[in-house]
């Protein structure tokens, strides 16, 4: 292995570490509450080493989201490639995402618990990252045979809402993720009324 081989492997590692650490921080304090020190020392860095990997802390927070968001896709698309119908794909989608959020790495609950709206230089960034997966359950939301008068995106925004918030309040020791989603959709189809068949 070359000399630039070697000092890229470990330029990759350390990069990894930060990502890491930076994920547990975001997830455990908050964004804000979370200083680069407090990133670099975890490990082993000096401050002024971070931005040999990233321009500032707003653009640890997008890659952080990027490996999120990435995390929660790959998740939701797995679960639903298996099943045709509407309702079984909306149901095993957000038993994908629970699982994602609750049970895989600390990415997907920075997601979940650092609004966009806290890194205003990475803000549209963040959002357009957000609104991609998102687009996903548009897609499902939009194969749904629901009432007339269902305001589609609202509903949306409800089920993805409703399950972050599961994240407050979860425990491993009661129901699993995907029961949990079964549950939120089970309520969720008794108050839509009846649907269409």
């Amino acid at each position: 292995m070359t000399e630039a081989a070697v000092r890229s492997t470990r330029a990759d590692s350390r990069r990894a570490a930060l990502l890491d650490e930076a994920a547990w921080l975001f997830r455990q304090k908050g964004f804000h509450a979370t200083s680069v020190r407090d990133i670099v020392s975890a490990v082993g860095m000096l401050p002024g080493s971070l931005y040999c990997h990233f321009a500032n802390k707003e653009e640890l927070l997008l890659a952080v989201y990027e490996i999120g968001i990435a995390e929660i896709s790959r998740a939701v698309t797995a679960a639903v490639a298996t099943e045709s119908d509407p309702w079984r794909r909306f149901e095993a989608a957000c038993g994908a995402h629970l699982e994602a959020l609750l049970k895989s790495s600390d990415y997907p609950q920075v997601v979940v618990r650092v609004l966009p709206a806290e890194a205003p230089g990475a803000r549209p960034r963040l959002v357009a990252l957000r609104d991609s997966y998102e687009a996903v359950f548009r897609a499902l939301i939009d194969d749904l045979p629901l009432p007339d008068g269902i305001d589609r995106d609202l509903l949306r925004r409800t089920v993805i809402g409703g399950l972050n918030a599961t994240t407050t309040w979860f425990r491993q020791s009661g129901d699993s993720p995907r029961t949990i989603a079964r549950k939120y959709l089970d309520t969720l189809r008794l108050s839509l009324g009846p649907l269409k068949s």
